[in-house]
């Protein structure tokens, strides 16, 4: 298959067998990009819960978004980084892993989410931005946010306990 082939050259790269290889290499990396993770899913928790007016109501939807956006995209930042190298140095079998697959795809939807939200129900914030009454289509957004976060770091927990099972032979 020409995808395994292209995947498994990519694990070949110097960097992936040093990652691979190292005693502490995998770890680390995977530690700045479990960090980075809960960064962004603490932010737009945050943020997700004011919308749906379970936290925070006496606050502001723009200030709390000032407040928890740069963390946010800072922390995913970080992941993507810190996730590519640990994808690279084990890239055939995470690309084995329906885990991993669904991750990514549910990573995707909620950036999707997150731009519908922005686009449709955003631009009318001023009219909502100081009262706890968030329209229905952002208490939609932020429940459908919190439900791919939430699942995203149970798919990322169930690719370390399974990765060996759907690593191809």
């Amino acid at each position: 298959m020409v995808l395994q082939a292209f995947w498994q050259s990519v694990s070949a790269w110097p960097l992936a067998q040093f990652i691979a290889a190292s005693p502490w290499a995998f770890p680390a990396v995977e530690s700045f990009h479990v960090v980075a993770i809960v960064i962004v899913l603490g932010s737009v928790a945050v943020m997700d819960l004011r919308l749906l007016g379970l936290a925070s109501t006496t606050s502001r939807v723009t200030e709390i978004s000032n407040d928890t956006l740069p963390w946010t995209w800072a922390a995913f930042g970080v992941a993507v980084i810190s996730g590519l190298l640990l994808f690279i140095s084990k890239a055939p079998d995470y690309m084995a892993s329906p885990y991993f697959i669904w991750k990514m795809v549910l990573i995707a939807a909620a950036g999707v989410n997150m731009a519908v939200f922005h686009v449709l129900t955003w631009p009318g914030v001023r009219a909502w931005d100081s009262n706890a009454a968030v329209p229905m289509a952002g208490k939609l957004a932020a429940a459908l946010s919190l439900g791919l976060w939430i699942t995203v770091v149970f798919l990322a927990r169930a690719i370390g306990f399974t990765l060996d099972l759907f690593t191809p032979t």
